[in-house]
């Protein structure tokens, strides 16, 4: 089975002040942060963003169709790319089901892992649901699912009657959601799916990953000298 790595880059940031897709943790933008992540668990990486933006990208960028329509749009977009996708991804997998999968990720969740999304593709492969879509204090997390290519036509009729609302869309395909005792063994400290909204979260995500690495360098301080 293919999937496809999508990057939800397309919103305003209008709380954050500036586009937050290229704010900086640990030297990388939070955009190359997420392409890398999806790079490494996915056959090919695609940014969704405005038209115009992210041309230095190291992915190839595709403009979101429904620009200042909410991350619905964008989804939407996503999936159009992975239905065009379909026929050539028969030809290099003879053995996989009747539709492609996305894996789409906002560029704003800093606390991904790599084993998580691993987890995540595993359980689309042996599902029969349309979107395997993790949940969080009562919470779906569109923005870190797979999406199947057979989703989009019940999406985009959602859609072209007036929804905006992503959790509302996806009722109309069959879903599996995952719950805290699926996906808790991949969040050692709470924030797996913690995202960047405000200046004050960027703060603390750096807080958090300059503790991290101190704490990591004190663990190599203390390990014994090899023989």
């Amino acid at each position: 089975m293919i999937f496809h790595g999508f990057v939800q880059a397309g919103g305003g940031s209008t709380r954050f002040g500036t586009d937050k897709a290229l704010v900086r943790l640990e030297g990388k933008t939070m955009l190359q942060r997420t392409g890398e992540l999806l790079a490494s668990v996915c056959h090919d990486v695609t940014i969704v963003a405005a038209a115009g933006k992210y041309a230095d990208a190291p992915w190839p960028v595709i403009a979101d169709r429904w620009p200042g329509q909410g991350p619905l749009g964008g989804i939407l977009t996503a999936l159009h790319r992975l239905r065009e996708t379909d026929s050539a991804d028969k030809d290099r997998d003879a053995e996989r089901g009747p539709c492609s999968f996305a894996l789409i990720l906002s560029c704003d969740m800093p606390f991904l892992t790599k084993e998580f999304l691993r987890f995540l593709k595993d359980r689309a492969l042996s599902s029969e649901a349309a979107i395997i879509v993790p949940e969080a204090s009562r919470r779906l997390e569109p923005l870190c699912a797979c999406w199947c290519s057979a989703s989009t036509a019940a999406i985009q009729t959602a859609f072209d009657a007036g929804g905006r609302k992503v959790t509302e869309a996806m009722k109309h395909v069959s879903m599996e959601v995952l719950d805290e005792a699926a996906w808790k063994r991949f969040d050692t400290d709470g924030r797996l799916f913690w995202n960047i909204n405000t200046l004050a979260d960027y703060e603390e995500a750096r807080r958090v990953f300059e503790e991290r690495a101190g704490e990591a360098g004190k663990r190599e301080g203390q390990a014994p000298p090899l023989q």
